[in-house]
């Protein structure tokens, strides 16, 4: 009888051990695992441990709160089921080979806090609907192939404080939502094929510490809004077809440190700016 209670105790243990998260969640992490070849990552995971010993995932409470697979050879698309992660504050899949377009179901996991999948073969569109994400802090979708207009509902980011989305295919203009994005400290959208003028509006990011519009098809003159930018560090412009003289720019900005404009445009007074809706 004493072996008999003692094999169930143990067995009782094992169980729990491996009920460490939901059904659901844990089915989401196997669809992810199948669906990027877990095979042949760099750190695979073993399904018949606990989801607490697998590379990369952190618990919260037996909830799946972080996934961090960063440089580890993910190859494949992003599964519809990884909306499933319904606690998911952190997703980190960046440097890896990763295709296809972002499953429509990803703007359901509305507790992410960053996003980060940069350094990737990604394409298709932004999710109209990524407004949706209202815990966002961090969307890192650079080095990808993403195309199309940077989505108006972006401006919803209310929480976003770093939004990097250079080098990859976007077109239109810069929308006036993201002078909606009080919290904004990073705005980079440097190497794709964006054009018009520059929105009076983005003087309201008075957090902005880094603004990178490099190589991209903006034109006409760059609003003196930018002055109201005091915290800015990094300002970058270069290879746009911006017209006027904006060497004393760099005067009026008190924290600047990298500082880069065409030979054209770097002698002379600040001019009056265009504005464009």
């Amino acid at each position: 009888m004493k072996t008999l209670k003692i094999t169930f105790l143990f067995c009782l243990i094992s169980a729990l051990s491996f009920a460490n998260v939901s059904q659901a969640e844990k089915q989401a992490l196997i669809d992810l695992y199948n669906s990027t070849n877990g095979d042949a990552w760099n750190t695979s995971w073993n399904l018949n441990q606990p989801v607490s010993s697998w590379h990369g995932v952190t618990l919260n409470n037996n909830r799946v709160v972080t996934i961090d697979l960063s440089f580890n050879n993910l190859n494949g698309e992003l599964p519809e089921s990884i909306s499933g992660l319904k606690n998911l504050k952190v997703l980190n899949l960046s440097f890896n080979k990763l295709n296809g377009e972002l499953p429509n179901t990803l703007t359901a996991m509305t507790s992410l806090e960053e996003l980060k999948l940069f350094s990737n073969n990604l394409d298709g569109s932004i999710p109209n609907d990524i407004g949706q994400l209202s815990n966002l802090k961090v969307l890192e979708l650079y080095n990808n192939n993403f195309f199309g207009e940077i989505p108006s509902s972006i401006g919803q980011l209310s929480q976003l404080e770093n939004l990097l989305l250079s080098s990859n295919r976007l077109i239109g203009k810069l929308p006036n939502s993201i002078s909606n994005l009080k919290s904004l400290k990073v705005l980079s959208v440097f190497d794709n094929s964006l054009l018009g003028t520059i929105p009076s509006s983005i003087g309201q990011l008075t957090q902005l510490e880094e603004l990178v519009l490099s190589n991209n098809a903006f034109y006409g003159n760059l609003p003196g809004e930018l002055a109201q930018l005091s915290n800015l560090k990094t300002l970058l412009l270069s290879n746009n077809g911006f017209k006027g003289n904006y060497a004393i720019l760099r005067d009026k900005l008190p924290n600047i440190i990298d500082f880069d404009l065409d030979e054209a445009n770097m002698k002379g007074a600040l001019a009056t700016l265009d504005t464009e809706d």
